[in-house]
Formats: C-alpha cells, sequence, structure tokens
C-alpha cells in the first residue's frame, strides 16, 4: 500500500501515437525524486509503455501492471500502470489514429472516476491529440472540457502557470469570433470569481489581478471596439465591490510583458492565443497547464502529442516532471482553492 502521506497521481498517458508514453517513461524512471513527494499511477497502456522506455533507452522491463490503483508500491525503479482497455501495440507512432483518440479519452474517464471515488488525489495529463480524438468518437474541444464535463462543473478556468505567475483564460478552446462573442459580462464575473479564490485559497486574497484588452490598446476609447468599455471594464468594478483585487482593461501588450517581469501575478487573457503565444514564447518547458474550478487538482504539460519526433526518443519530459511536482503540492490544499471558489460564485 501507498504512504497515505503522499498525494497519490493519477498520470493520463494521453495519445500514444504521440510522446506521451516516452515522456512518461522518462519522467517516472529519471526522476526518483518524484517519489518523495507523490504517488504516481499511469492510467493508460502498458504495451505502449513499454514501447516509450525503449525509445528513451530505458528498460521496458520496469512497466508493471497493477489491478488497482491502491497495490502501488511506488518503487522507483518500477512504471505502475493500471490497463484501461486492449493492448494499443498496434498504433502507429507519429501518425493519427482514432484508436489512440478514443484510448485517450477513455483513459481521462477513468482518471476521472477514480478521482471522483477518492481513490486518486490528482489527475496530471499528458497530451491528447484533439483531432484524434474527435476521429475516435469525441468532439471535445479538449482535455479542459472533457473534464468539466466528467466533474459536472460549468465555471472552470484553463490556468497557465510558471512559478507563482498565473494566466487565466476567459476563453479558450474556442474560434476567435467565438471568443469574441463568449466575452460576456457573466463569464467575466465568473473569472473574476475564479481567480479570486484562487488567490485567496493560496494565501494571498489581496493580490492584485489584471484582465487584457479584448481589443488593441484595450479598445482605446472605443476606437478599436465598444467590448472593453461595455463587458470588461464594468465586471472590474463590480469585482472590486466584492473584494476581489481587479484591474483593467489594461492593453494586452502592456499587462503581460509587465508580468512577465514580476509586476503581476494574476493575469487574465481574454481568448487562448491571447495568454498561450506569449506564456510558451517566454517559459516553454518551465511551464503548466492547471484547472481551477474542477474539484480535484488537474495538472498538464503546455504543449501537444509532438508526432513529428514522437519515437525518436528526443522528447523532453520536463514539463511532465513539474506537472506531477506542481499537482503533488496543489493536492493538499485543492479542498480550499475548489470551495472559496464556489463561495466566491455564489456571492457574483
Amino acid at each position: 500500500m501507498t504512504s497515505s502521506h503522499k498525494p497519490v497521481l493519477a498520470l493520463t498517458l494521453g495519445d500514444v501515437a504521440g510522446i506521451g508514453p516516452e515522456i512518461t517513461a522518462k519522467t517516472l524512471l529519471r526522476h526518483p525524486e518524484l517519489r518523495d513527494v507523490c504517488v504516481p499511477v499511469v492510467i493508460g497502456d502498458a504495451d505502449s509503455l513499454r514501447r516509450g522506455a525503449r525509445d528513451a533507452g530505458l528498460d521496458p522491463q520496469a512497466v508493471r501492471v497493477i489491478a488497482d490503483v491502491r497495490d502501488a508500491t511506488n518503487d522507483p525503479a518500477l512504471i505502475e500502470v493500471v490497463q484501461t482497455g486492449p493492448s494499443l501495440a498496434e498504433v502507429v507512432v507519429g501518425e493519427l489514429s482514432p484508436v489512440a483518440g478514443d484510448a485517450a479519452y477513455r483513459f481521462v474517464v477513468e482518471a476521472c472516476r477514480l478521482a471522483r471515488e477518492g481513490i486518486v488525489d490528482a489527475i496530471v495529463t499528458a497530451p491528447l491529440n484533439k483531432a484524434a480524438m474527435h476521429a475516435g468518437g469525441h468532439t471535445w474541444p479538449g482535455h479542459t472540457e472533457l473534464l468539466a464535463h466528467e466533474f459536472g462543473v460549468d465555471n472552470y478556468s484553463l490556468v497557465l502557470s510558471a512559478g507563482d505567475l498565473y494566466f487565466f483564460h476567459l476563453t479558450a478552446h474556442v474560434s476567435l469570433q467565438q471568443a469574441i462573442a463568449d466575452t460576456t459580462p457573466e463569464r467575466t464575473d465568473d473569472i473574476f470569481a475564479l481567480a479570486g479564490a484562487f488567490a485567496e485559497a493560496l494565501g494571498s486574497p489581496d493580490e492584485p489581478i489584471g484582465i487584457c484588452g479584448l481589443n488593441p490598446h484595450a479598445g482605446e476609447n472605443r476606437i478599436f471596439g465598444d467590448e472593453d468599455a461595455d463587458v470588461l471594464a464594468p465586471a472590474v468594478e463590480r469585482a472590486r465591490t466584492k473584494g476581489i483585487n481587479a484591474h483593467g482593461p489594461i492593453p494586452a501588450d502592456a499587462l503581460i510583458p509587465a508580468a512577465v517581469k514580476g509586476k503581476w501575478k494574476m493575469v487574465v487573457a481574454c481568448y487562448h492565443d491571447q495568454g498561450h503565444a506569449p506564456f510558451k514564447a517566454v517559459y516553454g518547458d518551465d511551464g503548466v497547464n492547471i484547472t481551477v474550478g474542477l474539484p480535484v487538482v488537474r495538472v498538464s504539460v503546455d504543449h501537444g502529442t509532438a508526432f513529428d519526433i514522437a519515437g525518436t526518443g528526443i522528447a523532453r519530459e520536463a514539463s511532465l516532471v513539474l506537472s506531477c511536482e506542481r499537482a503533488a503540492s496543489l493536492a493538499p490544499q485543492w479542498d480550499t482553492v475548489y470551495q472559496a471558489a464556489q463561495r466566491s460564485r455564489v456571492t457574483t
């Protein structure tokens, strides 16, 4: 049995045609220090993991199938995996596969079940391929929306994090046109509720939270659009009346560089690439993706499946290692985060 004081992580393998199996093998066999802070158990496919270990120059015999997460020994010389569905040994590496897409979906659903039943304390996800998942019959925009569905929540945010910097997202996996339509007073109130609750749970209830302007120059006094003045600015004022230290809208090309320089720790981006592009350009493997608003910790790598290098042995595991470390550190206090978000939304 595992030690009760260490958070148990369900590490989903992602799309096995990508780099997920390789970076998982590298993470669990090259970084024994992780076992000091958590108990990582893979939810996925043993044959794919063995192949990933071989690609990484590691021992495929280190992969051990267990029937139940609670049977994990946390031996740093082993990769312990709960086989979830049939073998995926026939999946071709580097090629889009509906079989792999269906399996990636299945791994996440199983991890969510384990979390709902209190068997695991956090979920860590290796990357899946959205096109493959859709080809496999599951038309979710991405991990974040699937997880929200599985836990029955409708107020959540994709949050990119590096160190103590957090980029919340008002909208995420939608077209730019849809993102503009989804920038509503209600959604903006919700994102401030989430960010404020997260700051409170981390022990910094007065942390300033800056929201990027939707339009260039935050609308420039309505020259470049009305959304900043009509939607975002009033939401900032409403948040401030509720004790949330909200600011903005501030032009993104001013707010984000200031955050990178340490002047802000909490930033709200209005759409996917407004947050993702600068974050990934600056932080690369030093970043992770946290889903705030779920009743359980979920942390993911901030990169994709990298079909172009899958099977070559050169994929970097740094972001997955960091994801495990961040999930382990957040798990003991996560109920406080979730409850704070629920309370904040009630009063919004």
